[in-house]
């Protein structure tokens, strides 16, 4: 049974989300500069990891170990709030991840003296479905980033692990895991009409008062441009860059993949997710399509597809997946 919201649009929470390295983070930290946005620098992680891990939060034992396992975390320390109080509110209101995260993100803005709070775990693209049926009123705006670019960034920071036979092509793994989370993302967002919305990257970094006017509109909140450079908040003040620091009035996020590929990579990367680039509206710039008919390719496309759709089904739904979430709770 969907739940029900009487919030104004305007008071609504807004998910920045995308692919890693798409730009998520600079997008969130320009909407904590326009001001009126809880101000929380991290990932809440609470569909992708939290929920996965803990089950069913309607159990009051679920959720005695869901709040035990928060508290000890960089995610509490970073929230600013009050462990007793909170852990009475989770304990005695929380059903679900989109309760879990309606009443943090509620107090720390309570705190803060705002109306509003956003949300920015890329991972949670994958997660849209239950973001909306947790949260009604949830505004999803999806930022995609020239996958090329993506995918060096990735590479860089060795973000997506290859198959154990791929051990020398990071790059392509990472193109297939941007396609396979953009895809994923807008498969999702088609279904949630005008509560869900696209932004460029690209756009946002050569026009940003137009870019973040639109946005504005979207999410009915006044995000001004010269407010937002004069908080600069996080990566609005200083890049949030996978690569060699540039000055800032030369630093240039766009099209770096023209000079840190060569032929054969662009060729190779182009023939796996080059009809995706181009339904988004990215001109290609090698001779892909003699490349994508090749029998090797296709297979490697085929294979990291069926190995990204399988790691999140035993990720959501299997005993293994919540044992591996396990793990992954050490880092937060």
């Amino acid at each position: 049974m969907p739940k029900l919201t009487n919030r104004s649009r305007y008071k609504a929470p807004v998910f920045v989300l995308g692919s890693v390295r798409s730009g998520t983070t600079l997008l969130y930290h320009m909407l904590l500069s326009a001001g009126g946005f809880a101000v929380y620098r991290s990932e809440s992680n609470a569909f992708n990891l939290l929920e996965p891990r803990f089950g069913d939060l309607s159990v009051r034992r679920n959720r005695e170990k869901l709040i035990q396992a928060w508290l000890g975390s960089k995610l509490f320390q970073r929230s600013g709030l009050d462990a007793d109080s909170i852990t009475a509110k989770v304990l005695a209101e929380c059903r679900d991840a989109g309760d879990f995260l309606e009443i943090v993100m509620g107090e720390i803005a309570r705190s803060q003296g705002v109306a509003r709070w956003a949300d920015c775990t890329p991972e949670h693209l994958l997660y849209l479905p239950r973001i909306k049926q947790t949260i009604p009123d949830a505004l999803i705006i999806h930022i995609i980033r020239d996958g090329r670019d993506a995918a060096l960034s990735m590479e860089k920071q060795d973000w997506v692990r290859p198959l154990f036979w791929d051990k020398s092509r990071p790059l392509f793994a990472s193109a297939l895991y941007w396609e396979w989370m953009v895809r994923k993302g807008r498969e999702g967002g088609r279904k949630l009409g005008a509560d869900y919305c696209e932004v460029s990257f690209e756009k946002l970094i050569r026009d940003p008062r137009e870019t973040l006017t639109q946005l504005g509109r979207f999410i009915e909140h006044d995000l001004d441009y010269d407010r937002i450079l004069k908080a600069g908040i996080g990566s609005v003040s200083k890049p949030n860059t996978s690569f060699e620091s540039a000055p800032k009035d030369e630093f240039n996020p766009i099209g770096r993949w023209r000079s840190l590929l060569d032929q054969d990579e662009l060729a190779k990367l182009e023939a796996l997710v080059g009809e995706t680039l181009q339904e988004l509206g990215y001109a290609l710039a090698s001779q892909a399509d003699a490349v994508r008919r090749q029998s090797a390719v296709r297979r490697m496309r085929a294979t990291y597809l069926d190995y990204f759709n399988s790691k999140l089904w035993l990720k959501s739904k299997t005993p293994l997946g919540r044992w591996v979430q396990t793990k992954n709770l050490s880092w937060l």
